[in-house]
């Protein structure tokens, strides 16, 4: 079972920009979420920033020219334990191009919980077409404000396999700190 919990229903339709920033060892990305069109998976993603759940994790998985993936691993590649899958909003009308941060998950289009990529070119393939397992698609909750340079830098970074997880970086990417404003 997945998660469906949108804001209270105190939360206004007034636009607020939440800024998550993190706190790399190549630098930092800023992150604004988008709360009006992915409300499910800005607070889920923005409940695991408060909790200090990235903090100490790594992109574990960069492939150049598609995605940088991140937010589920430690730098020993050990998973950390998640919370509850979250409802996959990808029908939402957020698209998957250059800059956009959306949920990763499993083949299981509402499996979503901690896991999240940054996408490297337009990768339409992943936008929603239709309600079924194929095509479900990527649910985008935001977009890099500032740092491309460094999500393209650990786009370029040497990669390998471990642990049976292929496009590994070498040198570990590690999530530091995490800002919220």
């Amino acid at each position: 079972m997945y998660t469906t919990d949108l804001f209270p229903a105190s939360h206004t339709n007034k636009v607020t920009k939440q800024m998550i920033i993190f706190t790399t060892n190549l630098g930092d990305i800023e992150i604004e979420l988008n709360k009006d069109k992915a409300p499910v998976s800005s607070k889920n993603f923005l409940t695991y920033c408060q909790e200090g759940f990235y903090e100490g994790t790594i992109f574990h998985r960069v492939i150049n020219g598609f995605m940088i993936q991140g937010g589920g691993h430690t730098a020993d590649m050990e998973e950390k334990p998640t919370r509850a899958p979250i409802v996959n909003e990808a029908n939402r009308g957020l698209k998957n191009v250059v800059g956009t941060i959306a949920m990763a998950r499993t083949d299981a289009p509402h499996s979503a919980t901690a896991q999240f990529f940054i996408n490297l070119d337009d990768n339409d393939f992943l936008d929603h077409t239709a309600t079924t397992n194929m095509g479900w698609g990527y649910a985008v909750f935001g977009k890099v404000i500032a740092g491309m340079d460094v999500v393209n830098a650990i786009a370029k970074v040497k990669t390998t396999s471990k642990f049976g997880h292929d496009d590994v970086p070498c040198e570990a990417i590690m999530i530091e700190k995490v800002t919220i404003k």
